[in-house]
């Protein structure tokens, strides 16, 4: 699509071999535009994780292309992929090194992409996440689920990319910190001009941070709609609105107002 800036053409990806093989996902496209905010929904084993682990290198893509800035993704990804395009995952305790403190996990990718200085870098990225410098030498284990997915997030965003990945990122919370979490992603995607491509089985989630949504089932799109039709109900598949009545009582915060705990 014209000026996308992340984009999958007939993407495809399987695991194993032989009769053994699964089609985790089949024939999927989407485009990203600057400055958008994308959602892949969708129930458990849709597919929706395995997308972004496509885009980012993790999973190798069986057929299809992806293309950055509309020039095609090769394997493995190089340094300018990751300056560009970041990922924060599900669990926050799993991804932070348990024995690294929180300037060594801020630390590490300055380090990989040779950033000159990086004191005031992991000072202001702390800041940017709502943590004072007081964290800096704190363990993941002396961290709140919460603050983890806080730096999580900083470490993310401290190469300063155009686009964050972002794998279910407020499951592992509670509700009230889910809130939290949503709104500073909410604002940081305002302050720093970011794109967003955010996956849940959530539509209360999705609906929040998401303009526009892509509905995954079985590996493949069911269709492709917006959070006004999610608030509306007039969605056009029969497994959205299955989707839509099995999240009772969703909705979509007003522009401009915070989500409540």
């Amino acid at each position: 699509m014209a000026g996308a800036i992340l984009e999958a053409r007939n993407l495809s990806v399987r695991f194993g071999v032989g009769r053994l093989t699964i089609a985790a996902v089949e024939d999927f496209s989407f485009a990203l535009q600057a400055g958008e905010s994308l959602g892949l929904v969708g129930e458990s084993g849709s597919g929706k994780s395995t997308v972004l682990r496509a885009v980012t290198g993790l999973n190798k893509p069986a057929g299809g292309t992806i293309l950055l800035d509309g020039t095609p993704l090769a394997m493995p990804r190089g340094l300018a992929f990751y300056s560009a395009v970041q990922m924060v995952f599900q669990d926050p305790y799993a991804s932070l090194h348990p024995r690294h403190t929180v300037d060594q996990i801020l630390a590490e990718p300055l380090a990989i992409h040779r950033v000159a200085d990086p004191q005031p870098r992991i000072l202001a990225a702390l800041d940017e996440v709502g943590l004072g410098p007081s964290y800096r030498f704190r363990y993941p284990h002396q961290l709140s689920g919460g603050q983890r997915q806080r730096i999580a997030i900083a470490r993310a965003l401290i190469l300063r990319p155009r686009i964050v990945l972002l794998d279910e990122p407020t499951s592992a919370l509670d509700a009230s910190v889910q809130a939290e979490i949503l709104n500073l992603l909410e604002q940081l995607r305002r302050d720093l001009g970011l794109s967003y491509m955010l996956v849940s089985h959530d539509l209360a989630v999705v609906a929040h941070l998401c303009e526009r949504l892509i509905v995954m089932r079985g590996g493949r799109m069911v269709e492709t709609t917006t959070a006004a039709a999610l608030r509306d109900g007039s969605v056009t598949e029969d497994y959205t609105r299955a989707m839509l009545a099995a999240s009772k009582g969703f909705a979509r915060a007003p522009a401009g107002t915070s989500l409540s705990p």
